[in-house]
């Protein structure tokens, strides 16, 4: 890998050379490697076909988990939250006791491990957040709460410049990753004065299909907002939110 310096910078292919852009970067590298057909024929090359399949897998569960969340995930998360939450799911599918190398399975793996996954890792939830709050999930009636005790909201929320309103989400999807399905509910609570010196609390609630079979996930987050003529606009800054997946709910 090579950074382009000069003045022109290119993106595309010229012979063996390719230019492309990365991270802000622009970079150049020759073509090279082992020919495609080998690897995807030849014995020596097993791991990596078997370690190519469950990256894969990673990949299509990662990116379930986030057309799930896709509201949310488009509001608050940073740009490279799809290959950091891939890079989370391919230790999933590699805690799989069940299957063999390379046909290991998200949803025989331990979800548990991308418990406390943040959304937007320039922010955390509970660098915002410094309430004690708590998550519960019923897989019987398939309810998800979340209630945030503040008692002084003033100095348990982020202050940010330009905002006068807080938004707690909460948001609970069942994930089948097997058949590419999910059902999913996202809720808002009542915005709260961040300048406020007076006790709250908050709750709210999110709700699926009683008796789910399937993986669940809960999300909390929260937003900051302006308030003009009664009217909430939200802050456009990747300081004034964030988004956990604070919980996971895996059937047995």
């Amino acid at each position: 890998m090579a950074r382009q310096k000069s003045i022109l910078k290119l993106e595309g292919s010229i012979g063996d050379v390719s230019f492309y852009k990365s991270g802000g970067e622009y970079l150049a590298r020759t073509k090279g490697g082992v020919d495609g057909d080998r690897i995807k024929t030849d014995p020596a090359f097993a791991r990596t076909r078997e370690n190519g399949a469950e990256f894969g897998v990673a990949g299509k569960a990662s990116k379930l988990l986030r057309t799930a969340f896709k509201a949310p995930i488009a509001a608050i998360a940073d740009n490279r939250v799809a290959s950091r939450l891939t890079t989370q799911m391919l230790k999933v599918v590699q805690s799989d006791t069940v299957h063999s190398r390379g046909e290991r399975t998200v949803q025989d793996g331990d979800l548990g491990l991308i418990r406390g996954f943040e959304f937007n890792v320039n922010t955390g939830l509970e660098d915002v957040v410094k309430a004690a709050y708590s998550v519960t999930f019923d897989r019987v009636s398939g309810e998800a709460s979340v209630a945030i005790d503040f008692s002084n909201p003033r100095l348990e929320l982020n202050q940010v410049d330009g905002a006068d309103q807080a938004q707690i989400l909460i948001g609970l999807a069942a994930v089948d990753f097997e058949n590419s399905e999910y059902e999913v509910d996202v809720v808002e609570a009542e915005a709260i004065a961040i300048d406020s010196t007076e006790a709250v609390v908050v709750e709210q609630t999110a709700a699926i299909s009683a008796n789910s079979t399937r993986p669940v996930f809960v999300i909390v987050g929260i937003m900051y907002y302006q308030s003009v003529n009664e009217e909430l606009y939200l802050i456009n800054s990747q300081d004034s939110r964030a988004l956990a997946l604070v919980a996971v709910d895996q059937p047995e």
